[in-house]
């Protein structure tokens, strides 16, 4: 992997803005790679849930939990993973999955704080049988900003999905008001390209409860999202970039329901606190979609 393929043109301005372009060149190489190490294999291989980003349809970057018993992600070798998970019914990030389709993963595990990324591509998915995807990307992350968490098993029911509008509603807001973690989807302008830079990327971000500003207007519906500094590869923000479109994802730790949402990107990177403002254009909500509820742990 050349220097030049470690990062798009979007991350590469945005990490330039801040002066690190060339240090992110010369050290992209070594972190970004185009097969997953054996420390993000063992870690995919335990985990009992799995993010994933991809688009719908449209172009439209959605983001979703997939979960099972742990073992349900296994890597057949550095440059393949196998997900054995079911395709939930009115889930948009997994109704557009289809063979070439361009996939952001990233494996998560609360309690230790460990987290590792993986883009790359979709080889299969048979009805009935497992998700299959080519590694184009795959790289470690600080855990900055994680909530450490202890899953427990629970015996939930899956209810239907709710559609809801650009202000979404009232059980919405509240779980993002109360929420210290989200995940959020992108895309760069081109991800059908051959370059392993361009692609879907999904990401963590975190911050104390109420982290994410609500603002409600006449017409709809925006969220501000601090910029906290992390790891400076700007993936989230050099897709932004180039194309505004997001997905967004709260969990509720309580009882494993998952609220969805599609917006558009507006960055604010001037003054003292960067942010990205989302104009929220709708959102699905999944009761009790994932069979686990989290517990919060006291950091020592």
């Amino acid at each position: 992997m050349t220097a030049g393929a470690s990062f798009h043109a979007g991350e590469q301005a945005m990490q330039a803005r801040v002066g690190l372009r060339e240090r992110m060149a010369a050290i992209g190489p070594q972190v970004v790679r185009d097969h997953m190490p054996d420390q993000h294999r063992e870690l995919f291989g335990k985990l009992p849930t799995l993010l994933l980003g991809a688009l719908d349809e449209a172009g439209q970057p959605w983001a979703t939990m997939l979960a099972g018993p742990p073992g349900f992600v296994t890597t057949p070798d550095a440059r393949r993973m196998r997900i054995d998970a079911a395709r939930r019914a009115g889930d948009p990030a997994l109704a557009g999955l289809h063979e070439g389709a361009p996939v952001g993963l990233l494996g998560l595990e609360p309690h230790t704080r460990r987290r590792n990324r993986m883009n790359g591509v979709v080889e299969r998915w048979p009805e009935g049988g497992a998700l299959e995807i080519a590694v184009r990307q795959s790289f470690g992350n600080c855990p900055k900003y994680i909530v450490p968490r202890e899953p427990e098993r629970l015996a939930a029911v899956p209810q239907p999905v709710q559609l809801l509008g650009p202000q979404l509603d009232e059980a919405a807001l509240a779980l993002i008001r109360r929420s210290d973690t989200l995940f959020i989807a992108s895309a760069s302008a081109r991800p059908d390209a051959d370059e392993r830079s361009e692609g879907v990327d999904v990401s963590h971000r975190g911050g104390p409860p109420g982290f994410v500003a609500i603002e409600p207007e006449a017409d709809g519906l925006v969220l501000v999202l601090p910029d906290y500094p992390g790891n400076r590869f700007f993936m989230t923000m050099g897709n932004l970039s180039v194309n505004p479109a997001a997905g967004l994802l709260w969990l509720d730790h309580h009882d494993g329901t998952l609220l969805q949402v599609a917006a558009q990107a507006e960055l604010r990177l001037d003054g003292e606190q960067p942010s990205v403002r989302l104009r929220v254009l709708g959102g699905v909500r999944q009761p009790a979609a994932l069979p686990w509820r989290w517990h919060k742990l006291a950091v020592a």
